[in-house]
């Protein structure tokens, strides 16, 4: 464990040889323990604890905690920021590529392509350095957000949820066919798909949409989604209609219908209205086979909101970075890769959270 002025900092194990942290001289981002920290600025990016001044790169909740004194976030993630951190805080909005100056260092923000409103964070010093915090991406696309931006540096910290050769995306246009095929063949059932409340759920609403044979149709949703799925609607985003759940009475049956919740809701009490479902689970963790069966689902639908390993690869040598750093999630592969077969110098740092959402 090394110290930069009074800060920790924390590594995972990487090949002998490859830089740290504590190696560079004067690094312009580093894990304090309030989170990733510019000193040249006096800011924070996705701070785990309140902090003076953080920038957002999206409203997951492993990268927006509440507490802190200001907020800067992409606009589309304010709304979702009120909602979910509360209304008392103060945010200030910024479009993509509009900067903002904190000391010598120009703070600018560019699409993610993760959820609505998700954004890369560019910190220019004057002294010439650039370095780039992807927060979570995904490169496939999706008309819930914005896609993808490249943005060219020197040093990239990007996030490593899926970083193994085996993680890649099928279509997003077949994982919606085999969604609304599951849906059509049990009339006789309620079909309930397990997903994330925040981007997923939507995700899955507007990939539906796009296909005829389900246009029409009403999509229930489980409490925590109704408030996010309307920010969507608000937003402009197209989905299939929804109405909530606790809408209809306890003794309505939902055969034939599909119904969208959170993974925290299966095997809870409010499972019990739903008689003989069937069930499904959208998430990029279903491609390792056998992971449908150990979580009890009776279907798997592989669709995640982050990069694959094509596209991990795809960004880093896209964006020219001399330097990654990664995050959140399987790095070790990662690293090793960038180090040996890309001639990148790489390291994993470890942050505290490791992630919402697949």
């Amino acid at each position: 464990m090394a110290s930069i002025n009074g800060f920790y900092l924390v590594f995972t194990a990487a090949s002998p040889g490859v830089i740290t942290i504590a190696d560079m001289d004067d690094p312009l981002i580093y894990p304090a323990r309030e989170g990733l920290y510019c000193a040249a600025g006096d800011f924070y990016v996705d701070p785990w604890r309140p902090v003076p001044r953080a920038v957002i790169t999206h409203a997951h909740a492993d990268h927006a905690r509440s507490g802190s004194a200001r907020y800067w976030a992409h606009h589309q993630s304010v709304p979702i920021l009120r909602h979910r951190l509360g209304r008392q805080h103060h945010f200030e909005a910024l479009d993509y590529g509009e900067s903002r100056r904190f000391g010598p260092v120009r703070v600018s923000l560019h699409s993610a392509g993760h959820v609505l409103g998700s954004a890369q964070v560019r910190l220019a010093h004057d002294d010439g350095r650039v370095w780039v915090v992807t927060g979570d991406f995904k490169r496939d696309p999706d008309p819930t957000c914005a896609p993808f931006e490249v943005v060219p540096c020197g040093t990239l910290i990007t996030e490593s949820t899926f970083a193994l050769p085996c993680y890649r995306w099928p279509p997003v246009e077949e994982v919606a066919a085999d969604i609304g095929r599951w849906w059509d063949d049990h009339p006789d059932r309620p079909c309930i798909l397990f997903t994330y409340a925040f981007g997923k759920a939507q995700r899955v609403l507007a990939a539906l949409a796009e296909r005829p044979e389900h246009a029409g149709r009403t999509v229930y949703l489980h409490g925590a989604m109704v408030a996010l799925t309307e920010l969507y609607r608000r937003a402009g985003v197209p989905m299939l209609a929804t109405a909530p759940v606790s809408a209809l009475p306890r003794q309505h049956d939902f055969s034939g219908e599909l119904i969208l919740a959170p993974p925290s809701a299966a095997g809870s009490p409010w499972m019990r209205r739903f008689k003989n479902a069937s069930t499904g689970f959208a998430s990029g963790w279903m491609r390792i086979r056998g992971n449908r069966r150990r979580r009890g689902y009776d279907y798997g639908f592989e669709l995640s909101d982050h990069a694959d390993w094509p596209a991990l690869l795809r960004t880093v040598r896209e964006s020219g970075a001399r330097t990654v750093l990664t995050t959140h999630g399987r790095s070790d592969e990662l690293v090793r890769y960038l180090n040996e077969e890309e001639g990148i110098e790489a390291r994993a740092l470890s942050t505290l959270y490791g992630g919402e959402g697949d």
